[in-house]
């Protein structure tokens, strides 16, 4: 198999500046101005703004704007300040590592878990882990975990003198997994991979330093995709379809809207806002969780989290069985209860974090390192992003409904916040539809959810507007604060999906996320986008239809707002239904043929 990704092995993540003062204080000006823009425009909204024509429809949009309005609150809370871990160097002994025992080398196990992913997928996350540079007074481990219980993979850990672990079953999936190899091994410290983590050399020199503090339980590292597409300019690319008309229309089309390449990061992966600016700010309450691959871990924490909840079941169970049979039968364990280090669950990091900043006794905290540690593969077919999104989404209500941080009594209020803001975003899924087709249902019928579109309704919600577009691009640091709210739109239908699901009793299943490319078009999975976008169009058709018969509903000022809010919308809900076409530019994949066979076994590390 020729792997794709050599193409980009050449690749080097841009440093994690921090924030300048002078920007994080317009940052605040800014956020502050929004907050009350966005009070003014809301009391306005609620008090003189309401259409009594259509009552019911105006409260629920202006239900939505003020739910939409606390998410923007959580969110600026979120990221308010950046305050980054003081760096140490990596500890030498095992008493600066906060370790008992004073003899001894400080022990790293590095996990590399995998279930069914090609073994060229596998083996440049084993080289590299091999290549990971072990500090003084640090010995380190590779073991690979093949919940797959593949002879290739056997084969090839042995070839490079690698551990391989596998169990007899997948009970709890990753989470099973990861709990199998705990058993096995005993290092002090434990790195967890997925099967595409390229672990870079200074890993452990760059992350130990966190573990002198004996109180941080965890250091999560950023993910860096290495593999996301650069795209093709314009003019390339219109040029092949259409010749030189196409090129000149693709120049044009650079001027005008800004934007130089096509095909750039199809299924918008970059996920450099969430971890350089909301899991980078968080650290400032010891409140970024766990994002499982790219992560070290202190043994001591994982299985004393775990003690501690399998001690709370078996108290639970105790107590309900012995009320059920009046008190005699709570003195013997009702149930079969098992330790889980990492919690049996689709989002097992999240989990697990929670747990760990909710023992108010312990006191475990986490760190979040600000620079690329790592480099990982993102989706390039639809099944993958879908795949992904799904297991997200599902993970999380999932949480939401039985093991909620909020009802958790050791953790500090400010770390509750940041798992609000968290969820907070994924609960707009119930109200924030009405916001995407309010557009359609006024030009359809010819409600309006304000009482007039007049200068009074621009004068107080533009201003907002525009001081929030401001505040996120200062307060983003120059990253891509769109592709947030993008994929939001693209990605409602499945979050809806997995609500649903959840809802209805169903636990989030644990499929991996493919690795590999699945060329050829797929739209089984944006189907519910494209029926938005066709009821977006009849929807405009009929607006415009009934504006030029004259209906008094449909005036000037009505029909300008909806379609432009309705464009909007629509330019979001179908940015995946373009990915869903895409296919990886066929030169690129020879590009990735010739260097992998020009990088051969000549690199790769011997086994040691």
């Amino acid at each position: 198999m020729i792997t794709y990704f050599t193409a980009f092995n050449a690749r080097v993540p841009k440093p994690s500046a921090p924030m300048s003062a002078r920007r994080e204080a317009a940052w605040h000006f800014l956020a502050a101005a929004t907050i009350g823009l966005g009070l003014w425009y809301l009391h306005w909204r609620w008090t003189q703004s309401l259409n009594p024509d259509a009552l019911g429809f105006s409260i629920a949009v202006a239900l939505a704007e003020t739910l939409a309005f606390v998410g923007t609150l959580l969110f600026f809370f979120d990221i308010w300040r950046e305050e980054d871990t003081p760096r140490a160097p990596a500890p030498t002994t095992r008493a600066e590592a906060g370790l008992d025992g004073e003899d001894g080398d400080i022990r790293i196990d590095i996990f590399i878990t995998t279930y069914d992913e090609e073994v060229d997928v596998v083996a440049p996350s084993i080289r590299d882990a091999m290549a990971v540079r072990t500090p003084k007074g640090v010995s380190a481990r590779v073991h690979v975990l093949d919940d797959g219980d593949r002879p290739a993979m056997r084969a090839i850990c042995q070839s490079l003198g690698v551990s391989y672990l596998r169990r007899d079953s997948n009970l709890g999936f990753k989470a099973g997994n990861i709990r199998n190899a705990l058993f096995e091994t005993d290092g002090d410290f434990i790195v967890i991979c997925d099967a595409d983590t390229r672990l870079m050399p200074g890993y452990l020199e760059n992350t130990l330093g966190y573990f002198r503090d004996p109180k941080v339980a965890w250091v999560q590292t950023p993910h860096w995709f290495y593999d996301i597409p650069d795209g093709v300019p314009y003019p390339q690319a219109w040029g092949r379809r259409f010749g030189r008309a196409g090129a000149l229309a693709g120049r044009a089309w650079q001027q005008l809207t800004g934007r130089e390449r096509t095909g750039r990061d199809p299924f918008l992966s970059d996920p450099a806002v969430f971890f350089d600016i909301i899991q980078r700010r968080r650290n400032r309450h010891g409140a970024s969780f766990c994002c499982g691959a790219g992560s070290i871990h202190r043994r001591e924490a994982v299985f004393e989290g775990a003690l501690k909840t399998l001690s709370a079941e078996v108290d639970a169970l105790r107590r309900k069985a012995g009320a059920a049979a009046g008190g005699a039968a709570g003195r013997s364990l009702p149930a079969q209860v098992e330790l889980q280090p990492f919690r049996f669950h689709v989002s097992e990091d999240i989990y697990t974090s929670i747990l760990l900043h909710s023992d108010a006794s312990a006191g475990w905290r986490s760190v979040y390192h600000p620079d690329p540690e790592s480099r990982m593969l993102s989706p390039w077919s639809m099944d993958a992003w879908a795949t992904q999104r799904l297991k997200y989404a599902g993970g999380t209500f999932d949480i939401m409904l039985r093991a909620n941080p909020l009802f958790k009594r050791g953790m500090p209020w400010r770390t509750k916040l940041h798992y609000t803001a968290t969820f907070w975003s994924y609960l707009g899924t119930l109200w924030m539809p009405i916001l995407i087709f309010a557009p359609a249902l006024s030009l359809i019928f010819g409600v309006a959810a304000v009482e007039a579109y007049s200068i009074s309704f621009f004068a107080h919600l533009l201003p907002m507007l525009l001081c929030n577009e401001i505040a996120m691009s200062v307060g983003c640091k120059g990253h891509d604060k769109s592709a947030g709210s993008t994929m939001w739109l693209s990605s409602f239908p499945l979050t809806l999906r997995a609500m649903w699901m959840v809802a209805r009793g169903k636990r989030p299943k644990f499929p991996p996320t493919p690795k590999t490319p699945i060329l050829g078009t797929s739209y089984r999975h944006v189907m519910p986008n494209i029926v938005i976008l066709v009821l977006f169009a009849c929807a405009a058709v009929i607006g415009i239809w009934q504006h030029l018969n004259g209906s008094i509903a449909h005036s000037a000022s009505f029909m300008i707002v909806n379609l432009f809010w309705l464009g909007w919308n629509a330019m979001g809900v179908s940015r995946i239904i373009r990915a869903a076409a895409w296919r990886p530019e066929s030169e690129l994949r020879a590009k990735g043929a010739r260097l992998e066979e020009s990088h051969s076994d000549a690199q790769i590390p011997q086994p040691v």
